[in-house]
């Protein structure tokens, strides 16, 4: 027979911030901003080394060069892994910095289009699924009576 003083109690222990409650899809999404920023700053290396893989449109509307593309890429990678990563704490702040940054890697990419459409629409709809993902976390994870 067990009694109840051997069992270990929470009270009083303080959580861990690295331990913090999120649901599938809030690790799902920063795992995938992880990806997608991967993704980005490969993006940015290749087009400042001005590879031979992307096109060159002349008629387009926003006309950068393909090295100024390529650090804005680069730079836009490094913050969307580090979004990433501060989204697998749970902290709320996170979640909008990721939701912002998802925003911002869709935007830039949909810009991206005449270089590498099919590379750009492929992170296009990662970003876009990524910010449905925090949206959808927050707001199961509102809902189930946790406190953050």
């Amino acid at each position: 027979m067990s009694s109840d003083a051997t069992r270990p109690t929470s009270a009083g222990v303080k959580p861990s911030p690295w331990h913090a409650p999120t649901s599938g899809t809030t690790v799902l999404a920063a795992a995938l901003m992880i990806f997608g920023g991967a993704m980005a700053i490969f993006e940015g290396i290749s087009a400042i080394a001005g590879d031979g893989l992307f096109l060159a449109t002349r008629r387009y509307v926003f006309q950068f060069s393909l090295t100024g593309w390529g650090w804005v890429h680069l730079f836009l990678g490094f913050v969307l892994v580090l979004a990433g990563c501060a989204v697998l704490t749970g902290a709320l702040w996170a979640r909008f910095f990721g939701v912002s940054m998802a925003g911002l890697g869709a935007f830039a990419n949909f810009l991206w289009l005449p270089y590498y459409p099919l590379w750009a629409l492929v992170l296009i709809a990662i970003n876009i699924f990524i910010i449905w993902a925090l949206c959808m976390g927050m707001h199961r994870e509102a809902g189930d009576g946790r406190t953050a």
